[in-house]
Order: C-alpha cells, then structure tokens, then sequence
C-alpha cells in the first residue's frame, strides 16, 4: 500500500543538530489575527502543514488576500471588520481544531449564514463547547446532532459581551471566546484554568485592550472591543510538539546526543521537558531570549543512562496535552511503575489518544492499566520489540503515527505504519528529518 511505512530496524546512537518547521498554534494565530489588522503582515518559517494552509483558505474565502513566495508569508489585512460576508459560504477547516474553534470566534458579526465543515475526524469533536460560550455574545449555531460539524453559523449586528467560566483548560475555548470580546462593545471577562497563553501573548504585543490576572489555579481575562490591529511582522519559531518525538527518539537511543534550534518554549505549553527532568533526563537551553512575548531556545538532550518512573502531577496536564503520547512511549522504559491522572481531555483529541496510547504499549508487549481519565504503564528498562505491529484505523491521527514511527526506530521489531500522509496536519517534513538522523 502506497500510503504506508515499514520500520525494521532500530535507530543506532547519533549527535545530530536539527531545525523543526515552525510552531503550528502560532503560525495559525498569526493567519488569523493578521487577517484582521490594518495592513500588510509577513511571516518567516511559517508551518505549511494542512492545518495551516487551511486556515489561509479560509481568510481567503473572507475576501482576504495572502501570498506565499520563497516561503515568506504575506497576509494584507482590512481590519477588525474587513471581512467580506459572501452569500453560501462553507469554511473547510480540515482536521484542525485550532482554526475551527478560533475562527468562530472571529465570525460572530457574520449577517450571512456561513457552512463549517472539517474531515472525519474534525466532524466528531465536539464544537458546542465553543459554540454555547458564543451564542452569549448573541450568534447563532446549528449544530450536526447539537455537538459537531457540520454546523452553520449567523451573526448578529447586536453583539454583547459577556462572562464565560472556562473550567476545561482548553486554549481554544478561551481564544475562541477572546476573539470574539474584540468585536464586541463593552467588557468581556473570562476566568479561565490554566491552558497555553499564545492567544494573550499575542494581543499583549500588538497592545490590545487587554488585561489579565494570574491567579494560582486560573487567570481573569478582561477584554474590550478593538478598533485597529497594527500588522505583525513574525519569524515563527519551531514547534515544541514536533520537537517532542525527536526529543523522545534521543532519550530512547543510546550514546546520543541532539541540539534543536529556536524552539518556543512557552511555559504554558513545554510540560514535557519539566515532566522529562523528573524522569531523569538532562536537558539544557542556550541562545535563551523572548521573542514577541514567547519563549525561545536551543534545546539540548542527551540520553540519559536511566529513567526513573513517574507519578505526573495533574497540573502538568495542560501544558504537555498534545505530547503524552510520546511521553507514554517514554515511560514504558522507565524504571518502575509510571501514572497519569486526569487525562479525559486526552480522549477528545483528533483519535481516542489515552486508548491508542494504551493499545501501542500493549502491542509492545508493556503492561498497562487504563481507566477512562488515567493510565498506569509498567516500565520496562530493557524492553525489545522482536516481532511484527500494524498501526492502522486510527482516525489519521498524525501524532499516533509519529508516536508509532519513534517506537519502531527506539525498540525494534517491525512495524507496518499505514496513513503515513496524516503528518501533513502537523509536520509535513517528519519522515525527512527521520532520514536525516539515520543516515
């Protein structure tokens, strides 16, 4: 099968320096908030994965012109109310959560019903978490069977701000909500649990209205209604969730050591290296300096003699969500026997991730025991694979396949990875920098 990959041998020890495409939460944030501003706005190492460039059809579609040239980005915003409301408009946002939440947010003024669609996976999660908190500002919605995609939205001309209580720790919710406070008069608050900050990062640059207060388990947001965005000239850092799986890849091999270069390390989003460090794992920042409000470093690993098992604390959960699939797969060759709380919101992601987690470790042939919202994985420090694993029917989840690729080149056996085109959502060059560091 053309759209499959078999691994049959594993990785030998490397020291390696890599450069990882740019962060895709950012590279889809700065589409959209460019979109909006007065003027013209350009991006270097801009990620151009499917997620992205569907986001740059979608301002398209809103009568937003952008241009793609020797991988320079340029957006030529019309301001906050500059979108151009056609008649019978549908918005593909493919399988990205980011854009079809967030774009929402933004689309509250529409006059015209506008059609939001999204592929398999996309069409089965679930938007009514967005949708109810932006019928307050007074949108409508129709909603495939009250919760997904299809949905069609309307706008209202009338639009009043409102208070919304974010209690999931969902980074999507509360930019969807954000975005919508800017195009309403008034005052919108927000108490939100802590969940990545980049939307905040990025209106605290452009000194937008507004105000935020950290508190120790949430932050109040306060956000009024924008009249000009100012264009953002932005060279994206790299990824730190694409990072993760060469990250991993050099905890598991032997004798290795790897520099990634200029990767945003946001706090709110890099609990992996924190829960890495407990683990036992040395790693080390140079070149450290904000950048646009973010965090942003060389990142240097080395692979450590021993891991040590952990008991993760929930409050890691939001800052690392996106990663645990990879950390799992770092845990099954700890010492001892590793735990993860209060993990429901991992099963909401593109596949039952929390499930595939579980079914990978056990097809390694690691013991597990899973409950709903947390897994127990039963370490194994010299754990081999020696026989043959498919990966298939999950949902195209570009993280399952990646997760899977690492654990092939870390553990051996042979491994029949299908859908290899899913990791054009997120890293379309994932395979590339693989054949990089095994040569």
């Amino acid at each position: 099968m053309a759209n499959k990959i078999i691994f049959n041998k594993r990785i030998k020890n490397f020291n390696r320096k890599i450069i990882i495409p740019g962060d895709k939460s950012l590279s889809i944030r700065w589409v959209l908030i460019s979109s909006l501003s007065n003027g013209v706005s350009k991006a270097q190492n801009l990620l151009f994965s499917e997620d992205v460039l569907a986001a740059i059809q979608a301002v398209r579609k809103l009568g937003i012109r952008v241009i793609i040239n020797n991988k320079i980005c340029k957006v030529y915003g019309k301001g906050v109310n500059g979108y151009r409301y056609k008649k019978n408009l549908t918005i593909n946002a493919k399988n990205s959560g980011t854009l079809g939440r967030l774009i929402l947010g933004i689309l509250i003024d529409t006059p015209v019903p506008i059609k939001m669609i999204g592929d398999k996976s996309l069409s089965k999660r679930d938007f009514k978490r967005v949708t109810d908190p932006l019928s307050g500002f007074g949108a409508t919605f129709k909603l495939n069977r009250n919760y997904g995609l299809p949905l069609i939205i309307k706008g209202s001309n009338k639009l009043k701000p409102i208070k919304y209580y974010e209690k999931k720790g969902s980074a999507q919710c509360k930019s969807s909500v954000m975005f919508g406070g800017i195009k309403t008069n008034g005052r919108t608050i927000i108490k939100a649990k802590k969940s990545r900050n980049h939307t905040e990062l990025f209106f605290e640059h452009l000194n937008l209205p507004i105000k935020i207060k950290k508190k120790k388990k949430f932050d109040l947001i306060e956000i009024n209604k924008v009249k000009k965005i100012n264009p953002i000239n932005y060279k994206i850092p790299s990824d730190i969730s694409s990072s993760a799986f060469f990250i991993a890849l050099t905890v598991l091999s032997e004798n290795s050591k790897l520099l990634i270069k200029n990767v945003n390390i946001n706090p709110s989003r890099s609990g992996i290296l924190t829960i890495l460090k407990r683990m036992g794992v040395k790693i080390s920042f140079s070149k450290r300096k904000t950048y646009k409000g973010e965090v942003v470093a060389d990142i240097f690993i080395k692979s450590p003699k021993k891991l040590r098992s952990i008991n993760c604390p929930s409050k890691l959960n939001s800052e690392s969500i996106d990663e645990f699939l990879i950390i799992f797969l770092i845990a099954a060759k700890a010492d001892g026997v590793s735990f993860f709380k209060h993990l429901e919101e991992l099963n909401k992601k593109e596949s039952p991730r929390l499930k595939w987690g579980s079914k990978i470790l056990r097809m390694m042939g690691v013991k597990t025991i899973i409950t709903k919202n947390s897994i127990k994985i039963f370490g194994n420090p010299k754990l081999k694979v020696n026989k043959k694993i498919e990966i298939k029917n999950y949902l195209k989840d570009h993280r399952v396949f990646m997760t899977s690729a690492i654990a092939a080149l870390s553990f051996g056996g042979e491994w029949h990875i299908y859908d290899k085109d899913s990791i054009k959502t997120s890293f379309p060059s994932f395979l590339r920098v693989i054949k990089m560091l095994t040569k």
